[in-house]
């Protein structure tokens, strides 16, 4: 039961790491620590197997446990985050094609915009727009109701469209 376990595990992170980490990624916005609660991700869905009881997806279970594990990060980070947004990191200065800066400009702006979110419409914008879940996935993921699901991806989108039209981006990026 153990190698079949450790198989299981194993073919769900070639299945599912990539679009785990983007995840992570999007929600915490420094690619090391992603990795690390990606991997924190797998092995806590690797110690409690057992209670996955099958009656979801493996990925939206994974997603589940992704997202308790990234919160509980972002829990603990809050402090170290204030001081990051204070001194900002320098940007990439890779030089490349200009429509790839073009693209490259308008993605870092609207993630930018979409951690000054409150940490709900984010993740819902996050989980529902870009890794496009479906309502019931998104509820279970977040363990909402389906309800709160639609109604707070209504005020995220909104307040996302506000602060879009606040930087001044709405003419450079499609939402």
């Amino acid at each position: 039961m153990l190698d079949y376990n450790k198989q299981e595990i194993s073919n769900w992170y070639t299945d599912y790491s990539d679009s785990i980490l983007k995840y992570i990624f999007m929600m915490v916005r420094e690619f090391y620590q992603a990795e690390d609660l990606t991997q924190e991700t797998f092995v806590k869905a690797y110690v409690k197997i057992q209670s996955y009881n099958r009656s979801s997806s493996p990925k939206t279970w994974l997603y589940s446990i992704a997202h308790n594990v990234t919160i509980d990060h972002i829990r603990k980070q809050r402090p170290i985050m204030l001081f990051k947004e204070v001194f900002p990191n320098r940007r990439d200065e890779d030089p490349l094609p200009d429509d790839a800066i073009v693209i490259k400009e308008n993605a870092k702006e609207l993630y930018a915009v979409l951690g000054e979110l409150k940490t709900s419409y984010r993740e819902i914008i996050i989980l529902r727009k870009i890794n496009e879940f479906s309502i019931d996935e998104t509820s279970e993921i977040l363990q909402w109701s389906e309800s709160k699901v639609k109604s707070t991806l209504f005020r995220a989108m909104k307040a996302l469209e506000k602060k879009v039209k606040k930087e001044g981006l709405l003419n450079e990026i499609i939402v």
